[in-house]
């Protein structure tokens, strides 16, 4: 804006000469001298091509050929700040006699204007740096001695190219047609301007009061609606523009984030279900100060049903903005799973055939960084439901985390925190702790799965990469535990197989109730597994052991129930129980071959004792055979502590210490 008003002031005071070197100079001098009391004033040269042609009638003016404005000795385009294929001014005679300077109109035919701003914060449309004031000092660009008006000044068929080297944005609009009318210089003033921005249309209507005192960059009293396609902008305050500063109202209709973004440089998308994409607007106290932070006090955000009240600042920072808000929320609603389709209870759970394939467009993460604090009586996923909500999100170099204060839900709590990665790619991990769930709702809305009927605790650690739930879920990383109160699992009633041994105890009217539940896991590669899974119900107690495909979406686990022992004995019956196949199209069945090769096993194994034991029984009587034997023929009875072998070497010595003895008493008797 300072470089529209500036351009425009130094052509009006120029006017005049013009006007004066008409009658005693041809018309290349005057576009000499204009040219060089531009240079004067602005730092810039002022390049007129073709002839200056002075108009008597219907007013007094000068149009002239070709027309441009020299560019910064240090923009990074060839193209001039501005050039036009003509300029047409006509002034008030009587004013101009009288020593006042009434522009009657200023016209510029299809203008083309250069705008840039380098990584150090320079602008192309500071003439301050290469002008000269009266007194030659460089920096200041007088005001001019006398004030002007300017019923109509418009621009016809031009365009504004605006390459931000700063923040990497470049802002395109084509076809601009605009109108400036200033009645009086220490007055009010209005502009008005449609252009093309990305095929979308471009509408901008601004008042403001003391345009003498606006045009020096000071904060007078304004009123702007923009409105870029279908979204709308509108404040009305004080604002001045060097440096940029307002305060005042704000409303924002943001319903076409597209063409906004298109206007601003940005790639802006459509929001989702609840988070705009029907309605979505912004208003409060907005204050800028000058300094590029902005201020929003009192702000209110509708997005589609929901309503969002509180505070945000919004700061510059060395790479992005910083944002910092306080936000309370009413009740929040935002739609379905991740794509709309699959995911949920609600859309597909259980029964669908895989996870959404379709890329996850995280670079929004990327636009700013933010701390931000936010609580909500309810909020509705779509998929998950949660009560009272509060939660603080941090958003620091395009990486996300909601450290969750604490979070009703299904009759319990959720704590911990999540994390979405935005960093070159896509990853999502947690550390989350469920506390007193109760699992049939939570299931239901989860995967559309309602057989599992108990309260309970969990505790989880996940991390996921890849750019969309299909490879999240595939690449899957982590451990956990659970721990079930009473329930039962509906569908299925495990002590009746074992009774009957017939597996067709699985359907509607089905079910097993149990006193508790517990197990660890581990995820590797998108697979849940499991070995120490433990069930104890009134009438059956069982063992687990498998695997969950939470990427593949399939299930292979082995349950191993046994039937408690009746008061008469009977009972005890252990029979394997396999469940099997997609989610989608489970499959339950007795491992009835796994029986056979246990009974089988077992029966071998009874045989192989009664084997043993004969032997040993055989080997016994054999013993005591001998040792009859021994004792009748022999005479020799066998100590319980010594064997066979040596109770007949002592019997043998026995009697050989017998003979000798007898033989010496024969030989000392004889004597």
């Amino acid at each position: 804006m300072r470089w529209i008003v500036r351009v425009g002031i130094a052509l009006a005071v120029l006017v005049s000469l013009g006007f004066g070197l008409m009658a005693v100079v041809p018309s290349e001098r005057i576009a000499q001298a204009v040219s060089g009391q531009f240079e004067a004033m602005t730092g810039r040269k002022l390049e007129v091509l073709g002839e200056v042609k002075p108009r008597l009638w219907p007013s007094l003016g000068v149009t002239t050929g070709p027309v441009s404005i020299a560019n910064a000795d240090w923009a990074a385009s060839d193209a001039p700040l501005f050039r036009a294929e003509s300029l047409s001014i006509d002034v008030n005679l009587g004013a101009l006699l009288g020593g006042d300077i009434r522009i009657l109109g200023l016209t510029a035919d299809q203008p083309e204007i250069s705008l840039e701003r380098d990584k150090d914060g320079r602008v192309n449309w500071d003439f301050a740096a290469g002008a000269a004031g009266p007194a030659g000092g460089v920096g200041a660009v007088p005001a001019p001695a006398t004030g002007f008006t300017l019923d109509e000044g418009s621009i016809t068929g031009g365009s504004i190219r605006f390459n931000d080297r700063q923040s990497g944005r470049m802002i395109a609009l084509d076809d601009v047609n605009a109108t400036l009318a200033i009645p009086d210089f220490s007055g009010p003033f209005t502009l008005t301007a449609t252009a093309l921005s990305g095929g979308q249309k471009v509408v901008l209507d601004l008042t403001g009061e003391v345009f003498s005192a606006f045009a020096m960059g000071r904060v007078v009293p304004v009123r702007i609606n923009l409105s870029a396609g279908s979204a709308k902008l509108g404040f009305a305050g004080r604002g001045g523009y060097a440096p940029l500063a307002a305060e005042g109202a704000l409303m924002a209709d943001l319903a076409d984030l597209p063409a906004l973004g298109a206007f601003i440089g940005i790639g802006l998308e459509r929001p989702g279900p609840g988070l705009g994409r029907d309605q979505l607007q912004v208003s409060g106290q907005l204050t800028l100060d000058g300094t590029g932070a902005a201020f929003l006090r009192g702000a209110e955000i509708v997005a589609d049903s929901n309503r969002i009240k509180g505070d945000l600042d919004l700061t510059p920072g060395a790479a992005r903005p910083r944002l910092k808000a306080q936000l309370a929320a009413g009740a929040i609603t935002l739609g379905t799973g991740p794509d709309g389709g699959s995911g949920g209870g609600a859309a597909g759970g259980m029964q669908a055939e895989s996870w959404p394939a379709g890329e996850v467009d995280v670079s929004a993460l990327g636009l700013l960084d933010a701390e931000i604090a936010f609580t909500a009586p309810s909020v509705d996923l779509g998929v998950l439901k949660f009560g009272q909500t509060a939660a603080l999100i941090t958003v620091d170099r395009a990486r996300a985390v909601i450290e969750i204060r604490g979070i009703e839900a299904y009759g319990g709590q959720i704590s911990g925190d999540f994390v979405v990665n935005g960093r070159g790619g896509l990853s999502v991990g947690g550390r989350l702790t469920l506390a007193g769930m109760q699992t049939e709702p939570l299931l239901t809305d989860l995967v559309g799965w309602d057989r599992l009927v108990a309260t309970g605790d969990a505790d989880l650690e996940f991390l996921g990469v890849g750019n969309s739930v299909d490879a999240i879920m595939k690449s899957l990383q982590g451990q956990g535990a659970l721990q079930l109160g009473k329930g039962e699992l509906r569908g299925l009633d495990i002590a009746g197989m074992l009774r009957t041994l017939d597996p067709g105890y699985v359907g509607e009217g089905q079910k097993t109730i149990f006193n508790g539940m517990a197990g660890t896991f581990t995820i590797a590669k998108g697979v849940l597994s499991n070995t120490d899974l433990k069930l104890v119900a009134p009438y059956v107690t069982a063992a687990g052991e498998g695997e969950i495909g939470l990427g593949a979406r399939t299930i292979d686990y082995r349950l191993r129930p046994t039937a408690l022992a009746a008061a008469d004995g009977t009972g005890g019956v252990m029979v394997p129980l396999l469940i099997t196949g997609p989610w989608a199209r489970l499959r339950f069945q007795l491992d009835l071959e796994s029986v056979a090769r246990e009974k089988m096993a077992a029966e071998a194994k009874a045989a192989a004792a009664r084997l043993q034991e004969e032997a040993r029984a055989a080997e016994a009587a054999a013993k005591a055979d001998l040792e009859q034997r021994l004792q009748e023929e022999l005479g020799i009875e066998v100590a319980p502590s010594e064997g066979m072998g040596d109770a007949a070497k002592r019997g043998a010595q026995q009697a050989l210490e017998d003979k000798a003895r007898k033989a010496l008493d024969e030989v000392l008797g004889g004597n």
